[in-house]
C-alpha cells in the first residue's frame, strides 16, 4: 500500500518556469551545467551544481559548494522564482519527446516506503553520489529534484489523471532540447491518493541517489526517535509514471585502457568468449548483442542465454560484465572503478567512437536497451543490477517544484 500524497512546495511562477527549470544534476558534467545556466541567474543549476559559480578548482564536494547552493536557493524565493504554494497539491506533468508522451503524478513518497521495499530498487549506489546529494538536502533543507517512479498500470488512476488533463495546464513550454513539458495542479487529491494506496507498490526507474539521499536525511532528522508521518522531511519528492509509457535508451560503456593487452590480443580474447562478427550499424537490434568498438573498428558480439539463469544474470549488461568487464578488462566493481564511464544512450554511438578515437577510452560497448518488465522482474525477485542499465527518456526537468523539509 504506497503512501503518496499531495505536497505543499515550492514551484516558480508560470512565466518564470523556463528560466527555472533545468537538466537533472546529474546528466550534464560541471562545465556543461556553466554553460547551460549562463547569462540566467534564474537557473535551479546554481543550487544543483552550485560549483559552477565558484573558482574552477574547488573540490565539487566542499563545504563551499554546499553553502553556495543555500545561498542561490535562498536568492531564488527572494526574488520571487520560487513561491511556497498555500496548501498541499498534486501536479499532473506530461513530457512530449517527439512522439513519445508520458504523464505522470508528482507527488510525496513515504521515506518508510523505500525502508520497507514497497518502493522497490534495482540498483545500488555510487557512495560519493549519495554522499553529495545527502549533504544538499540537509543543507538546503529540501529536495530539488524528483526521483522517477513507475507503477503497474492502473486503469483508475488512468482515468482520474484523464479528467486532470482535460483541463487548462499550469504551464506548458519547450525546453531548450525540444522536448515539451506541461503541469496541471491538483487540488481534489483524496481520490487520487486512495487510489494510488491500492498499487502493491512502485518501483524506481531513475533516481536511486536521490531516493537514498532523501532517506538519509529524514534519518539523520529523526535523531533516533520514530518516524513521524507529520513531517515533511519523511517524504521523497516523486514523478509516478505507468509503466506501459516508459522508455528506456540503451546505458553504453567505455573502458579507459585495455588492461595491459593490445588491440589484437584483446580482440582474439573477446573473440574465445562470444560470438564476433564485423558489423557497420553499432546499434543492436535485439537482447544478447552488444556493439564493440575498438581499434577502429566496430565488432557485434553475440551469444545464447542459459534460460534457467536468474533475471539480473540474463541482462546484456551482467553477461558483457561477468564475461568481459571483470575477468578480461579488469573492471571489479563498475560501481567504484575509475577506468569505466557509463554514457547515455541519448548521446548516440557517435560519442562513443568520439571518445575512443581521440583517446578518452580504448574500448567503448553499445548496448540494447534494458526493458521496463526486466527492470520490475528483477526488483520483485529482490535483486540488483549492475549499475547504469537503464537510461530513461525523457529525464524529469529539475525545478518544476520543490519539496521543502521541516
Amino acid at each position: 500500500m504506497p503512501i503518496v500524497r499531495p505536497f505543499r512546495g515550492l514551484i516558480p511562477p508560470a512565466n518564470l518556469v523556463p528560466q527555472v527549470a533545468c537538466v537533472p544534476y546529474d546528466v550534464v558534467n560541471a562545465e556543461e551545467a556553466a554553460a547551460l545556466a549562463q547569462g540566467n541567474p534564474l537557473s535551479l543549476l546554481h543550487v544543483d551544481r552550485a560549483e559552477i559559480d565558484l573558482p574552477p578548482d574547488t573540490d565539487h564536494y566542499s563545504p563551499a559548494v554546499y553553502n553556495k547552493a543555500a545561498e542561490a536557493f535562498a536568492a531564488l524565493q527572494q526574488k520571487g522564482a520560487l513561491v511556497r504554494e498555500a496548501k498541499p497539491v498534486y501536479y499532473l506533468y506530461r513530457q512530449t519527446m517527439g512522439t513519445h508522451v508520458q504523464r505522470g503524478l508528482t507527488a510525496v513518497c513515504a521515506v518508510t516506503d523505500y525502508e520497507h521495499d514497497i518502493i522497490k530498487k534495482h540498483e545500488k549506489t555510487r557512495p560519493e553520489k549519495e554522499d553529495d546529494r545527502t549533504r544538499l538536502i540537509d543543507r538546503i533543507s529540501a529536495q530539488t529534484g524528483p526521483i522517477f517512479l513507475a507503477y503497474r498500470d492502473s486503469a483508475e488512476i488512468d482515468a482520474l489523471l484523464a479528467k486532470v488533463e482535460a483541463g487548462t495546464p499550469y504551464v506548458d513550454f519547450v525546453a531548450p532540447d525540444g522536448i515539451k513539458h506541461a503541469l496541471w495542479r491538483i487540488e481534489d487529491t483524496a481520490p487520487i491518493e486512495a487510489a494510488f494506496a491500492k498499487l502493491p507498490c512502485t518501483y524506481i526507474a531513475d533516481g536511486h541517489h536521490r531516493a537514498a539521499s532523501g532517506a538519509r536525511v529524514a534519518q539523520k532528522r529523526r535523531n533516533g526517535q520514530p518516524a513521524d508521518p507529520s513531517k515533511s522531511h519523511e517524504y521523497i519528492l516523486s514523478v509516478l509514471f505507468p509503466a506501459s509509457q516508459l522508455m528506456i535508451l540503451s546505458y553504453n560503456r567505455l573502458v579507459h585502457d585495455l588492461n595491459g593487452l593490445s588491440v589484437d590480443d584483446f580482440v582474439a580474447k573477446v573473440k574465445t568468449l562470444f560470438t564476433v562478427t564485423p558489423i557497420t550499424d553499432p546499434v543492436p537490434k535485439a537482447p544478447n548483442h552488444v556493439a564493440m568498438y575498438v581499434g577502429g573498428k566496430w565488432y557485434g558480439l553475440s551469444w545464447t542465454t542459459d534460460p534457467k539463469a536468474d533475471p539480473a544474470a540474463q541482462l546484456d549488461v551482467s553477461v558483457l560484465q561477468d564475461r568481459l568487464l571483470a575477468p578480461v578488462l579488469g573492471i571489479d566493481n563498475p560501481r567504484t572503478n575509475p577506468r569505466i564511464e557509463f554514457i547515455g544512450g541519448i548521446r548516440g554511438t557517435a560519442e562513443l567512437v568520439q571518445r575512443v578515437d581521440k583517446g578518452d577510452g580504448a574500448v567503448a560497448f553499445s548496448m540494447y536497451p534494458t526493458t521496463v518488465d526486466q527492470v520490475m522482474a528483477i526488483a520483485d525477485a529482490g535483486q540488483i543490477m549492475p549499475p547504469k542499465s537503464t537510461w530513461f527518456e525523457p529525464k524529469l526537468r529539475s525545478g518544476l517544484f520543490v519539496h521543502v523539509l521541516d
